[in-house]
């Protein structure tokens, strides 16, 4: 592998461990840059992993890799897809919706037990078409399968559910942007209750620091915190051993993401999150199933939607 050494502002050199070869970061550009040039004088596409693994001895790493293409795009001010180089799915999509794919394969996402993976290409997309009267993001795959076993899409009213299973992949970010421009419909999220599931939506809503150069086409501002609230918790009067004590981690996470300016805008999350650093405590959405096993999908979100419970 190639172990990284700072030699100038503007430099970074490379080692390979197994002799004395050198090789500076403005030479790895060089060469990446070479392979988006072929890619898109061929119209192919390849992924960052790709690029990795056509010569790990160079490269030595993936975040290398991940850092210089990132480096790129911000250079260039375009996206990544613009160089032909695509992102690994890891989200989810199931409800009301079908589209056509950029080689004209349809896809109808159907509510049943197994969800669509999202398309690597979301900017090919095309003749969406839907008659759903939401999207709810999803932040945990496993709160997202329960979902979809509950029918969650099809009894309440017509929707789209899409899950990023954690911390959302670019195309998944790009998909809900896509569905936010095309169906104009509210879109909520279903978060747990802690640091984490705040910063994952702020993901959504605001953008990351490592995609901040494309934030204007990856965020949806017009995003609403449906739940799980801080203040659900007492006001459901949720169990104290179905929490968890907040680590000295989470206090400060909390405390940072306090203080971020856009938290300014917004009063009512700012109090949830208040509310949380007195309790001490945090709560996954599975803490509802200690009211009852099916709680979520038969009464905390058809009340939360009747009712206008987001914020």
């Amino acid at each position: 592998m190639l172990v990284p050494r700072a030699e100038t502002s503007d430099q970074v050199a490379f080692q390979d461990v197994y002799g004395s070869c050198w090789i500076g970061r403005k030479a790895l550009m060089l060469k990446i840059l070479s392979v988006i040039y072929k890619m898109v004088q061929n119209n192919t596409y390849a992924t960052k992993r790709d690029i990795y693994y056509s010569d790990t001895l160079l490269f030595g790493s993936q975040s290398v890799v991940d850092n210089i293409v990132n480096d790129i795009s911000c250079m260039l001010k375009i996206p990544r897809r613009s160089l032909h180089i695509l992102s690994t799915t890891k989200g989810c999509i199931a409800g009301n919706l079908s589209y056509t794919e950029e080689d004209g394969i349809k896809v109808n996402c159907t509510c049943s037990a197994t969800a669509v993976v999202v398309p690597s290409n979301v900017q090919g997309i095309r003749n969406v078409i839907t008659d759903a009267k939401f999207i709810l993001i999803v932040e945990k795959d496993a709160t997202f399968q329960r979902l979809l076993d509950d029918d969650f899409c099809n009894k309440l009213s017509p929707c789209i559910m899409i899950t990023g299973k954690g911390v959302p992949d670019l195309n998944t970010r790009l998909l809900v942007r896509k569905l936010w421009d095309t169906c104009h419909i509210p879109i909520f999220t279903l978060m747990d209750a802690d640091p984490h599931g705040i910063e994952i939506m702020c993901i959504y809503k605001y953008g990351s620091v490592s995609m901040s150069f494309e934030a204007h086409h990856l965020t949806v501002p017009a995003i609403r915190w449906l739940g799980l609230l801080p203040s659900d918790i007492e006001r459901l009067n949720i169990r104290k051993d179905a929490l968890i004590p907040l680590t000295k981690q989470d206090q400060n996470k909390l405390a940072s993401m306090q203080k971020r300016p856009y938290m300014a805008c917004q009063p009512m999350w700012k109090k949830e999150m208040e509310i949380m650093a007195a309790s001490k405590m945090k709560a996954e959405i599975q803490a509802l199933t200690s009211l009852s096993s099916d709680y979520l999908s038969r009464v905390y979100l058809p009340s939360k939607l009747q009712f206008g419970g987001w914020i």
